[in-house]
């Protein structure tokens, strides 16, 4: 998952558990707020109750205790205003048949699920009876019992939770679109260092990044930048010394080739020339007959050697890129593969664009390319047809594309992590040029394409 998705995902939990939490605490004040109700409303009416009880005690003019609350005079509209709702006030010592005095318990909103009745009534339990009394100094002018009513205190718990939530709800959206708006402004320079490291991977290191507001953000992308031209730097370095080093390598074969040719060429000629004359001596004589067998056996001998002598030669000299052109060496090299390889695969030739104006150190790594692609194919695999395709591209971004297909099989995989010579000499050779080499799965083998900038 992307890691915009996984800080709005996170945060969007974040906010709902902030959310629950709220609720949560919502619903255990508002049950507990009944608890202060009962309280307040045993201290209200034991305060009128008080002032009720010295008054009668002053206008009966006895100190006799004894009914001096009557029933009808504390049992009043005004009494019950004194008591919440959901709150049932009782006087102590009671009258026969006497029934507890309770606040106004209807209008308290939509009546609440019974789970949530019995989850509020399981974890936060019962109310506790609440006994105040009447007179602090006279003992004896009995006590006011108030009674949080079960039923009424869920739905008070219940109308708070509906009264608030709406609100929490919509500050609960608005932080999490908020938030998740602000994640992704932050986030969004992470594409372009993204993109910039896509780019590095694709040989493009010199990547300019835009500057970040953000400190860590400009640290990353300054890194990213700094790296990218230290691998430029690497890259140009390793392509000038792989140069160098192909320059100094062709220069010693071909030194190697005029050694071989002056020196053996001179001897295995001379050698020839004496054999040639030993068997013409030997050949009149009876007796010199074995001679003149050994003699034309140095000769065959040396043909071979010669002959052996004349291929090293052709491969230690320039290629025929160099000598024929480079359409006429890919025709020549194709011709040579299939005379030589009759049995074997069929090796297609397909040349498009303009390809007179290749030359150089470009012709040489193209035909050394296309030379080792075909004997990679005809050497591991079981191809019976190889197809070699050689095109330009014009226009301002002028390359050489070189494709040789097979359909022997093979793993991309495994090719691809080979440490072979000849494909660790195919990339230097394309990496010392500015080019770029690519294996892929073809529609029954494998595809090696190659692409080298004219421009080099």
């Amino acid at each position: 998952m992307r890691l915009m998705l996984q800080l709005i995902a996170r945060l969007l939990v974040v906010v709902g558990l902030c959310l629950a939490a709220a609720t949560a605490w919502a619903t255990f004040d508002a049950y507990r707020s009944v608890d202060r109700a009962t309280t307040a409303s045993a201290q209200r009416v034991s305060q009128a109750l008080e002032g009720l009880y010295w008054r009668e005690l002053l206008l009966r003019g006895s100190r006799t205790q004894e009914h001096l609350i009557p029933v009808p005079e504390w049992r009043t509209i005004e009494t019950m205003k004194l008591i919440s709702p959901g709150v049932c006030v009782q006087f102590e010592p009671r009258a026969p048949f006497e029934k507890p005095l309770c606040g106004q318990s209807k209008g308290l909103g939509k009546a609440p699920p019974a789970w949530f009745a019995t989850m509020v009534q399981t974890l936060l339990g019962n109310h506790d009876a609440v006994v105040q009394p009447v007179s602090s100094r006279a003992t004896t002018a009995g006590t006011v019992v108030a009674v949080a009513d079960p039923d009424a205190a869920i739905w008070l718990a219940w109308q708070h939770i509906l009264d608030n939530i709406d609100v929490a709800f919509l500050m609960a959206v608005a932080i999490g679109l908020l938030a998740s708006l602000a994640i992704a402004h932050t986030m969004a320079p992470a594409r372009s260092i993204v993109s910039a490291l896509q780019r590095m991977a694709h040989g493009q290191y010199r990547a300019q990044l835009p500057k970040f507001q953000s400190i860590e953000l400009a640290m990353i992308g300054g890194a990213v930048t700094d790296l990218g031209e230290r691998l430029a730097q690497a890259t140009e370095q390793r392509a000038a010394l792989t140069q160098r080093l192909i320059e100094i390598r062709d220069d010693e074969r071909r030194t190697l080739a005029r050694e071989l040719h002056d020196e053996f060429g001179q001897n295995l000629t001379a050698i020839m020339a004496f054999a040639n004359t030993i068997e013409t001596a030997s050949a009149a004589d009876e007796d010199r007959k074995g001679i003149a067998q050994d003699a034309r056996m140095i000769s065959a001998s040396t043909l071979r050697i010669m002959a052996s002598l004349r291929d090293t030669l052709k491969r230690l000299r320039h290629p025929p890129a160099e000598e024929l052109g480079f359409e006429a060496s890919l025709i020549n090299l194709v011709e040579s593969w299939r005379s030589q390889n009759a049995m074997r695969p069929q090796v297609q030739l397909d040349m498009q664009g303009d390809l007179t104006g290749v030359r150089g150190q470009v012709a040489t790594t193209a035909y050394r390319v296309t030379q080792e692609c075909l004997t990679n194919a005809l050497r591991h695999s079981d191809a019976r047809e190889i197809s070699v395709r050689i095109e330009r591209r014009g226009g301002e971004d002028d390359a050489l594309l070189i494709c040789v297909e097979d359909d022997g099989g093979g793993d991309v995989a495994n090719v691809a992590r080979s440490t072979g010579f000849g494909l660790t000499g195919m990339r230097e050779r394309i990496a010392a040029v500015g080019g770029s080499l690519s294996i892929a799965r073809a529609t029954r083998g494998l595809s090696v394409a190659a692409t080298i900038p004219l421009a080099a």
